[in-house]
């Protein structure tokens, strides 16, 4: 008998005439078990864990880590967050039926400021619910992007260092340039202003503080403080972050379905 051309001899105890198929190598139980160790040796180098967990929820996590990358490729030894990644990550989330809400991490230096307002405007505009939680730092650009989230929260070890937009490299010092400068950081002030709880005059008043920081002007907020002033919703980890976008998610349902009896 021929098969794909290829004879095929029957083994010992088995019927020559019925058909026989060649198993595939993904089939092969000496070669599965190679790419379990392979993938398992991936996890260990990548994760520092054999194994990754993996777990049907309604709820997708977001990391923002590291800095920010805009428009230009930061060198490799640095560890970003690409926007081209995240933003079709938003489109496919809002998109989702099997996702009800976005829990974002954050843990970031800020970055490129039009991709960071970009990714916290993308967010602002979703219409299920998000919840942010800063750990560890949630500098620069990144405090719009925490303060987007309909709900926030920060630990009380986490710090969010607010200073006025600046420049890298060559600055044409013409009035044109400045003018852009100040309409950019007008759009930044708007967006945290109009998405948290903090005053105009408070917020202004973080971004222009002098002797705080070292060489720069700016304020550095910690957990408490963060939330004293209106920044961030409340402190708290991530369980109290998971258990609030729930309670937001089934507010959602419930507010749905009234609406839908009403119709």
């Amino acid at each position: 008998m021929i098969v794909n051309d290829n004879p095929v001899v029957a083994p010992p105890g088995t019927n020559p005439e019925a058909p026989q198929i060649n198993p595939s190598p993904a089939e092969s139980p000496k070669k599965s078990r190679q790419a379990r160790k392979t993938a398992a040796a991936e996890n260990i180098q990548e994760l520092g864990t054999p194994e990754v967990p993996i777990a049907k929820t309604n709820i997708h996590v977001m990391t923002i880590i590291g800095q920010i990358e805009g428009h230009m490729v930061l060198p490799p030894q640095n560890k970003t967050t690409k926007y081209e990644h995240v933003m079709p990550q938003i489109v496919a989330i809002e998109q989702s039926n099997e996702i009800d809400g976005l829990l974002l991490v954050l843990n970031t230096v800020g970055g490129d400021v039009e991709a960071g307002l970009a990714i916290a405007e993308m967010v602002a505009s979703m219409s299920k619910p998000t919840v942010s939680i800063v750990l560890g730092g949630g500098h620069s650009i990144g405090v719009p992007i925490a303060v987007s989230a309909t709900y926030s929260f920060i630990v009380e070890s986490a710090t969010m260092t607010i200073h006025p937009i600046r420049l890298t490299g060559l600055v044409i010092g013409a009035p044109s340039s400045f003018d852009y400068l100040e309409k950019m950081q007008e759009r930044v002030n708007k967006f945290v202003v109009s998405h948290s709880n903090v005053t105009e005059k408070k917020w202004r008043e973080f971004l222009f503080k002098t002797g705080e920081l070292s060489r720069d002007i700016g304020t550095s907020v910690a957990g408490k403080d963060a939330v004293k002033y209106g920044l961030i919703n409340e402190i708290g980890g991530v369980s109290q972050a998971l258990k609030k976008l729930e309670e937001l998610i089934e507010l959602q349902k419930d507010h749905k379905e009234g609406k839908g009896l009403k119709q």
